[in-house]
Formats: structure tokens, sequence, C-alpha cells
């Protein structure tokens, strides 16, 4: 799907979650909630041409495959994070939202642990 088309089914899924929350609150949370997976999974399939073009890379660089799935790993944290922090967000559940950034902050954390440690080691093996 083009950005236009992205854009035009975001509009009016809003538009469509603003007339239903005006009677039925439930069925204007549904609705954005649907938007949001629709446009989610466009977003997958252009996380996969990403992907591709990383690994495509990593064969002219070489670079140790562990870093890249690290960063690859992180990326998609990321934006499972965004995702299904917006969407309690906009269900009135900020509190939900605050407590899934602040895991998923702490997984790419501990995700990059490793990364770090080899960085020291280097610098170590320099220095000494």
């Amino acid at each position: 799907m083009s950005v236009l088309q992205i854009g035009i089914i975001g509009v009016i899924g809003t538009l469509l979650a603003i007339q239903f929350k005006g009677g039925k609150t439930e069925y204007g949370i549904y609705m954005g909630v649907g938007v949001s997976i629709l446009l989610f999974s466009c977003i997958v399939d252009r996380l996969e041409i990403f992907i591709r073009t990383v690994e495509q890379l990593s064969h002219f660089i070489k670079v140790d495959t562990g870093y890249i799935s690290t960063m690859l790993k992180m990326i998609g944290i990321t934006y499972i994070a965004e995702f299904s922090s917006s969407i309690c967000k906009d269900a009135g559940y900020q509190t939900i939202a605050v407590q899934i950034e602040i895991f998923c902050k702490l997984t790419i954390l501990a995700l990059g642990m490793p990364v770090l440690l080899a960085l020291l080691e280097t610098i170590q093996e320099f220095l000494a």
C-alpha cells in the first residue's frame, strides 16, 4: 500500500471511531483497534523489506550476524511497544501503556548488554 492509502485508511478509521464514541464508547475503541491492526500489518510488510535489505548488506560487510539479529529484535520490540502502548492510551489506560513501555525498554536494555560487553572487551584488548 502507498503512503496515501495508509493515510486515508487512518483518517477514515479515526472519523468512524469518533462517530462511534458518541453513542457506544466501546465501539469506537474496537474501531480504533481494528484500524490499528490493519495499519500494523502494513508496517510489518515494510519491515520485511527492511530485514531483507539488512541481510543483503550483511553479505557485503563482514559483521557478526548476532549483532544484526540483535538490532532487528530491538527494532521489532520498539514497534510492538509503540503499537500496543498507543492502543492502551487510546482506550484510556495510560498506566498500562507506561508499564508496557517500561518493560520493552528494559528488554531492549537486556538485549544490548552482550553488545556492550563485546565492545568493552574490544576496547580492553586495544589498551592491553
